[in-house]
């Protein structure tokens, strides 16, 4: 098999430019030959404070923000100016508790170990927005699909403790379709199946590692999945096709003789009980919510809206999937994500297909509302129960992470994160790259120029400087250039490549590099305009 693969590496050429990782077959199936490409050098020993620099939360809501800090442990962390009504686990770098006063509280992190000490500014905005950045974290789908379970979606929650994806700001541990079973309850809400045995339980575990949960549904009356959704045909809120098909963890058989039937159960029925989930929600502690189904319609959305803000409790609300572009100011004011595509897989043609037209969705795309292109597709992945490893190149993951990170978009690992190699690791890790799609400005990238496969993208961020993504979305080699006229930018800059975390070049004019077939160069141009 390696000879297989050595062959083939050689009919293609194996390079590796300056621009980018050289496109291998090989790539595809061993964890070990990945790892050569890894770009961003290891986090120092020292202690250093990453991730979002400000944080929003609503007034008597409660509060969980674990600081994101590398460096070697045991480490202490401190906060000055903390607001009242909130404290800090020093051992952990978790705070909670609640704040009740509206206002932007300016307040200093603080991490140390017995090498130095690291500070950051940070901004916590207590006011009617949440996701003031793109939300962070993991989602059960696109590795555990109709076969996730507690116990998966707990073992992701220690991996992501484990692998040290906490220490850069990544905090949601997200159940896709599969966990509900039948409505009961004091709320008569949806409950889980036996495959969830304890909902409280783990988001309770979730919690105590400093992370986020959520959880999944629908306004149908059966969710794509074929589990049950938040709407019913039967006042009392139970389910006609339930007894008849489905199997012990109550999902719909949509096998080929059932799929039309349970397609029928794809609509939204004549009773709500959207409230009643909503309760349940609350009562569990979860903090993200994705509402899934197609067309996403406004008066659906609204309903869900209403019942969430009801809640003393802040849930990130996330729709999916294709949501109408003629919505899209009724969405940016209902909702903090909007899935703008259909489901992504792990192909070049798929990933680049959405990636790349996302530009009608910039001016709706900003803090607490942000145009969600799907899940990030490297490492490990599936959709349950077998995984295989990406089928995107080395250079392709870089796109994918890359261009995600430029539109702004959520980053939802939709990996196993408890296999991660080394290589993705590398890709979910780099703090300077994950800096841009975090940047507080929350502007979206845009083209600024374009030649043949090159495209060039654009992103201006908050100390001034910008973001720029050179990307070749041809099967050649090729060179990619970008003009400071073309940025808008004027005077002598220096530009940094981001994965290497090094400066490459200082030029009064422009930066002109060398890119992979599907690869990308990455750069931060500064100081900017001054």
């Amino acid at each position: 098999m390696k000879k297989k693969y050595f062959i083939l590496s050689m009919l293609l050429g194996v390079v590796c430019l300056s621009g980018g990782i050289s496109m291998q077959a090989q790539t595809l199936f061993e964890s070990d030959t990945l790892s050569k490409y890894i770009l961003t050098p290891k986090a120092p020993e020292t202690p250093r404070i990453n991730g979002a620099k400000v944080f929003g939360v609503r007034p008597r809501s409660k509060f969980l923000y674990t600081i994101p800090a590398t460096g070697r442990r045991p480490m202490s962390f401190g906060v000055e100016n903390l607001p009242i009504g909130l404290k800090l686990d020093k051992n952990t770098g978790q705070i909670t508790g609640k704040i009740s006063k509206l206002g932007e509280y300016k307040v200093e992190l603080i991490a140390k170990n017995d090498l130095g000490i690291s500070r950051r500014d940070f901004k916590i905005i207590v006011g009617d927005k949440i996701a003031l950045t793109p939300p962070m974290g993991w989602n059960s789908w696109n590795c555990w699909g109709f076969f996730v379970s507690q116990e998966k979606v707990l073992s992701s929650a220690k991996a992501m403790v484990d692998k040290g994806l906490v220490n850069h700001g990544w905090q949601y541990i997200n159940i896709d379709d599969g966990w509900q079973g039948l409505r009961g309850g004091k709320y008569n809400a949806l409950m889980p199946n036996r495959k969830f045995p304890n909902m409280k339980g783990l988001a309770d575990e979730i919690h105590a590692m400093g992370l986020k949960i959520g959880i999944y549904s629908a306004p149908w009356v059966g969710t794509y999945g074929g589990h049950i959704g938040s709407y019913c045909d039967n006042a009392d809120g139970t389910y006609d096709w339930v007894s008849k098909y489905a199997n012990e963890n109550y999902r719909y058989d949509v096998g080929p003789k059932q799929t039309i039937e349970h397609w029928v159960n794809c609509h939204c029925g004549k009773y709500s009980f959207v409230k009643n989930d909503v309760h349940q929600w609350a009562d569990w502690g979860i903090d993200y919510l994705k509402y899934d189904w197609y067309p996403n319609d406004v008066y659906h959305v609204k309903e869900m809206e209403d019942a969430l803000r009801s809640q003393n409790r802040d849930v990130v609300y996330s729709l999916s999937n294709r949501a109408p572009y003629g919505d899209a100011v009724q969405f940016e004011k209902m909702a903090n994500c909007w899935r703008t595509t259909n489901d992504i897989n792990d192909s070049w043609k798929n990933m680049s297909g959405i990636g790349f037209n996302q530009s009608k969705w910039a001016s709706y795309t900003g803090p607490g509302h942000w145009s969600d292109a799907d899940m990030l597709v490297v490492g490990m992945v599936g959709w349950g129960p077998s995984l295989h490893r990406s089928h995107l190149t080395a250079d392709e993951q870089y796109t994918h992470i890359s261009l995600w990170s430029m539109l702004s978009s959520p980053l939802l690992i939709g990996c196993d994160i408890s296999r991660l190699d080394d290589f993705t690791i590398n890709l979910l890790t780099n703090d300077e790259v994950i800096d841009v799609n975090q940047d507080p400005l929350g502007k979206q990238a845009m083209v600024v120029a374009e030649s043949g496969d090159v495209v060039v993208y654009a992103k201006p961020l908050e100390d001034g400087s910008m973001a720029v993504g050179l990307f070749n979305r041809g099967i050649s080699n090729t060179k990619g250039s970008v003009t400071w006229e073309e940025l808008g930018i004027r005077g002598g800059q220096k530009v940094r490549d981001l994965w290497r975390q090094q400066d490459v070049a200082e030029s009064s004019k422009e930066f002109t590099t060398d890119l992979a077939p599907h690869g990308v160069r990455l750069v931060k141009v500064y100081p900017g305009n001054k």
